[in-house]
């Protein structure tokens, strides 16, 4: 992952495959759509045409000096106009952080993206900053999360808050953590809880509960610093949510769904698994056929990381595509894909690709009409 800082406004649409607009008022989306890291570039999907995608952000590879390295979970504001996604380009040499863009155009096939903002907190000692998850509380500000020591070492993962406006130089943020155990997907629910799913056996999904601070003072309930001078925030509630257990060993995700429950992802069985209000274990939606072992080949069935989910109960997950080369357990080349769950009498069906031979694809984001 690398980042590049941003000077000014880059206008990306012109340099994104098969995507030249014709709106470039940022207008709004007149139809769903699937957002999806991968590759270090952002492509769309139309969740009403399986087959109907296109890049809207190239990767600096793509476009060298234009282009952008995008991760992780990807967050629309509620107007669809703007949208937030991890952007490391350039990275080490420039801090990496999220990335704030305008979205133009109406409709996959003519959508593109200008940056306008760049949110680049402090990292712990250690720390590979790597930003992943992200949500919006009631009022605008932001939740993010950066990964930390991925799966073994002291737990240096981030769990930071940013205060309005973002498109500003140095927006302004607060950490409620810096110890949290390979930090990553985010879910804000109706009353601002926030939850955060933690990929080490000892954590599973973490709740974090209002009010929080509502600036980067003292006065606004941010009156500690970090090692590394940043503000931090002191007696903000958390509590251990949803255990990792042998259903969810390894936590990835974590979604709400309409009907009031939860969903969690876990990568390295390739299961997606419901929880109920209370946090209680359900069902698997998504598992690896009986017997079916992960191997030089992935699961048939994918090794799910960021999930997201629509108003009609629809599940779409980035399928990493792991695979086991000697000791080593990791995304093959091309191996990923993006995919979705639809159901028929309250029951999963067979998952439908939108996607194969994709590299590294990390997160989703929704937004619908």
């Amino acid at each position: 992952m690398r980042q590049r800082a941003l000077v000014g406004m880059v206008l990306l649409g012109l340099l994104a495959a098969g995507c030249g607009s014709d709106d470039d008022s940022g207008g709004g989306l007149a139809e769903g759509i699937l957002l999806s890291a991968e590759g270090n570039r952002l492509r769309a999907y139309a969740l009403d045409d399986i087959a109907r995608h296109q890049v809207v952000v190239p990767s600096a590879n793509d476009a060298p000096g234009a282009g952008r390295d995008i991760n992780g979970q990807i967050c629309i504001t509620a107007d669809g106009l703007r949208f937030i996604a991890g952007e490391d380009t350039g990275q080490p040499v420039i801090r990496a952080g999220w990335g704030l863009f305008d979205l133009h155009g109406s409709r996959v096939g003519d959508l593109s993206a200008t940056q306008v903002g760049k949110l680049a907190p402090t990292y712990q000692g250690g720390d590979n900053a790597e930003p992943y998850g992200c949500g919006f509380l009631s009022d605008g500000r932001l939740i993010t999360t950066d990964v930390g020591n991925q799966a073994a070492g002291p737990a240096n993962g981030q769990v930071i808050i940013w205060f309005p406006p973002f498109d500003e130089p140095d927006p302004a943020y607060c950490k409620l953590d810096v110890a949290f155990g390979t930090a990553g997907g985010v879910y804000v629910d109706a009353d601002d809880n926030v939850y955060v799913a933690s990929a080490r056996e000892t954590s599973g999904v973490v709740r974090f509960e209002p009010p929080f601070p509502t600036s980067n003072t003292a006065a606004g309930g941010c009156g500690d610093t970090d090692s590394t001078g940043a503000p931090l925030a002191s007696g903000v509630q958390r509590s251990q949510f949803i255990a990792a257990d042998a259903n969810i060993p390894t936590p990835n995700g974590v979604v709400g769904t309409p009907g009031g429950s939860f969903l969690v992802s876990s990568i390295i069985n390739g299961v997606i698994a419901e929880y109920d209000a209370n946090g209680t274990y359900v069902r698997r939606i998504l598992e690896p056929p009986a017997g079916e072992m992960l191997g030089p080949d992935p699961y048939s069935t994918g090794s799910p990381l960021g999930i997201g989910v629509d108003a009609s109960g629809t599940v779409y997950y980035a399928d990493l595509g792991l695979v086991v080369s000697g000791t080593r357990i990791g995304p093959g080349n091309r191996t990923g894909s993006v995919r979705r769950i639809r159901f028929a009498g309250d029951q999963p069906q067979a998952p439908e690709t939108f996607l194969v031979d994709l590299n590294f694809p990390d997160g989703v984001g929704i937004w619908e009409p």
